[in-house]
Parts: C-alpha cells; structure tokens; sequence
C-alpha cells in the first residue's frame, strides 16, 4: 500500500496552514455540540493547531488535527479527524463542521470511504509524519470493510468496521501510553480471556511525550452490554407485583455471579502481568485524607450532600485510625456495568483507560483491586433504583430496588470470592471505597443528571447507617 503524503513545500504548505488555520478559528461552536467534549459549560477563549498531518489526498482529503482549547477551565488537547468535501453529500451532513474556502469541513468518522484509509494505515504499519499506525505482533488485517461510528459512546468515538474490527480514537488527548492500549497489550500477554483482543494502534509523540490516538480491537458482534442485561432485569422485577428478586424470569444473580469470577480472574491477571506491592498503613491514612478532601469539596458545590457529611467523615475517619497493610496493583480504574459485555463465550471487561476525567498520571498507579470492586457494587445500586429517578415516594419500588441490588451485589462478590480473596473480609475499606465512588457521583449528577441526584444520596445514607450500627 502506498502512503499518502501532503506537499511540504511552496505554496501547497502555506495553503494547508491557512486551511487550518481557518478551520481551528471556527472550531468552538461546534465543540460544544459533541458529547466527547469535557469543556461543556466553559466559557472558551481561544482554539489553534497543534499539528495537523494529511492521511489522504484528493477529494475527499482526510486531515489529522490535534487542537489545543483554552477555557476559563484550563487548557485541554483534542483529536479531531476531519474531511474536506467541495460537495458534502448529504448522507454526511450530520457530521458537517464549517465551509473553508471552497470546501466543506466535516467529522470524518462518519465518512466509510475514509475512515477506510485509518485500517489501510494500520495493516501496513504506515508512519506518516511521526504518526505511526502500528499493528499488533503476528496481527494481518482485512481491510476494505465498511465502516460505522458507534453512538453511544461520550469520552471517545469508536469506529466498527464489518463485524471483524472496532477502532477507539481518544478524543481527548493526554501524554503517555493510553492505560487502556498498556493493559490490554499486558492481559493478552498472559492469556487473558476476558477481553477484546488488542489488534493494533494509533501512536505518536507531543512535546517529547508518547502519546496514544486510537486502538484497534476484535469486534464482538453479538454482545450484550452489562447494563442493558441488568436494568432488563430489574424492569422485570418492577413488573411483578408480588414475586421476589429470586422469582423472576429474569434473575440477574446468576450472571452477576459470572461477572465477579471474570473481574476477579481480570485481576489476577493483570497481577501476574504487571506484578502487585505491598503499602504501608501510611498509604491508606493518605487515601482517606484524599477522600476527606474531595468530601470537602464536593459539599461546597452540591449544598445536598451537607447533612450525610457526618457520617461520611466518620468512616473515613476510621479508615484512617484503624489503616493497615495492602497489597496494590494495575486495576481497571473505571469499572461499572456499561464497562462489561457479556459474549456467549462468557463475560468480557473493556476500556481500561480508567476515569476520563482523572490525569494520567494517577490513572496508572497501582490501587487496591476493591477500587474496582467498589466501582461495581455502586454500578448494581444504581441499575437498581435507576428506574426510580424522577419518580416521588413509593415504598414498594423502593423495597424491590433494594432487593434486587443486594442480591446482585451479594452473588456478585461470591464469584468474585470464588477465584481469589472475598472483598468482604475488608470491610471497612470496600465500604470507604464505595462511599468516596458515591460522592463524585453525587458531583457528576449535580452538574449533569440533577433528577439523577437522589441516587447516590440515598445509596450514601444506607451505607452510612449501616457503618454506624457496626462501628463500635
């Protein structure tokens, strides 16, 4: 395969930079208009071109941009993929950007005939102006599939090709490896065989620091996502005036069950890759002086959260006082039930690369495994009294969300026990845990799902008071 590469000389450079150039000026509207941009809200000050590499020539012409984005927030580095039409068809005219010159600016990912070149690049191991698309070791590509973007993803876009392959470009860009490339590459390593097997990936360098582009995985086809299996079954639940959790059709605990063996067996896993460490009490007193503060923090901005801080405090407070030995790995960093899909090979975990939100710098340190743990058992409340938000008092439902999140959670760390250690023999911490992964979310739902605040407030008053029956 031939690579494609842009005129660096004369007029044809000064004409690209000025393409640019004007397109990055007209960027901010259309920024704020897509779900994978975190700068919501902000109010944006400037837009311009970090660099800018062609992949494709012609009509259409496919453009690589990373674009720097100054905000009363910061600064924060995207990638964007972009055609350039003279004609936009109208099957593409919801990806469409601006007009520039004589041409139309558009998201390429919704374009098949381009997005086409991205897995061309890929399988020949192309290196285009410090942008390296890299395959796998011993990894050959069919190429020449029809290409979708995926859309129901928020903090990056995935491009499925056929039903063979799924592309991932971060959107948002970061200096290092991307922990989700690093931990895949180290699971299939070992074996691993609860995730997508990597294929291949987008690379590069900004400012001396490797950076990650995209990923390329085996597309799983007729996988369910974890989420939609387990609200599916508590809407069945809800439906049913006078039968318990363990009578319906619908039972989820039997796949929660499986879900914690496959967490637990991910665990070990990325154990025997990447090795684990023993800390000191001292770190667990500093983890709960970090919980303490992010519990200050959130207070000031979610006025809601004030009465259960208290009892928020308390357990922290004791975490810290009664602080032990643990042993730390490489974790997931992110784990919820729409991080999980169930094939009919049996449960697999995806995207690795831990909280958006989070630098990534904390994003590769070594956590306990209840960090992941915790993060499930909060996503099973949630699926739980989910259908509840918005919705006024009604003891019932309330009772029957109850019963189905114990249930789940309780059958969850019995597979999770049945492959390595039970999380419950540490208690205080897997309770700390959850309440500090309960307090961002009283945060992320403050300023993003307000009708969705109830959730984790509740699930905060439950936990805490059932601390405080135990503590002595």
């Amino acid at each position: 395969m031939s690579e494609d590469h842009h005129d660096t000389g004369g007029s044809t450079q000064l004409e690209e930079r000025a393409l640019v150039d004007a397109l990055v000026a007209r960027l901010p509207e259309w920024l704020g208009d897509q779900r994978w941009f975190a700068g919501k809200g902000r109010t944006l000050r400037a837009t311009r071109a970090i660099r800018s590499t062609v992949l494709h020539d012609g009509e259409p012409e496919l453009l690589h941009l990373v674009v720097a984005v100054e905000h009363d927030g910061g600064e924060e580095r995207y990638q964007l993929l972009v055609g350039l039409r003279r004609v936009l068809p109208e099957y593409l005219e919801h990806g469409r950007m601006t007009a520039v010159g004589d041409r139309v600016a558009y998201d390429a990912t919704f374009d098949p005939d381009l997005c086409g070149h991205l897995l061309e690049l890929i399988d020949a191991d192309a290196e285009t102006e410090g942008l390296r698309f890299v395959a796998e070791p011993g990894v050959e590509l069919e190429t020449g599939l029809t290409s979708r973007p995926v859309g129901a993803e928020q903090s990056n876009t995935s491009i499925v090709f056929g039903q063979q392959y799924i592309l991932k470009l971060f959107r948002k860009v970061s200096p290092g490896v991307s922990p989700d490339l690093e931990l895949h590459r180290a699971l299939r390593e070992v074996g691993c065989t609860h995730i997508a097997v990597p294929l291949g990936s987008i690379e590069g360098e900004l400012d001396g620091d490797p950076v990650t582009y995209g990923m390329l995985q085996e597309f799983l086809p007729n996988a369910a996502e974890g989420w939609q299996m387990a609200t599916t079954s508590v809407r069945d639940l809800m439906a049913e005036a006078d039968l318990h959790a363990d009578e319906v059709g619908g039972d989820f605990a039997s796949e929660a069950f499986r879900l914690g063996e496959a967490v637990a067996a991910v665990h070990a896993d990325l154990a025997r890759a990447l090795g684990t460490e023993a800390v000191g009490a001292d770190v667990v007193r500093a983890a709960a002086e970090d919980m303490r503060r992010r519990l200050v923090s959130v207070v000031a901005d979610v006025p809601e959260l004030e009465p259960h801080a208290p009892a928020l405090r308390a357990v922290f407070d004791r975490l810290a006082a009664e602080a032990t030995a643990t042993d730390v790995q490489r974790i997931h960093g992110d784990l919820h039930l729409g991080q999980t899909l169930r094939t009919v090979a049996g449960w697999v975990v995806i995207d690795f690369e831990g909280e958006p939100a989070t630098e990534m710098a904390l994003r590769v340190e070594r956590m306990s495994p209840l960090r992941d743990v915790a993060g499930m058992l909060r996503s099973f409340d949630y699926a739980g009294y989910h259908l509840l938000a918005g919705q006024g008092p009604d003891s019932q439902l309330e009772y029957r969300a109850g019963e189905w999140s114990a249930r789940n959670r309780d059958a969850f760390c019995d597979g999770y026990a049945s492959v390595t250690a039970d999380p419950r023999r540490q208690p205080l911490l897997l309770r700390a845990l959850e309440l500090d992964k309960a307090v961002y979310e009283v945060a992320y739902e403050a300023r993003h799902r307000p009708s969705w605040l109830p959730i984790p407030l509740a699930s905060i008053a439950r936990i805490a008071d059932a601390a405080a029956e135990e503590t002595p």
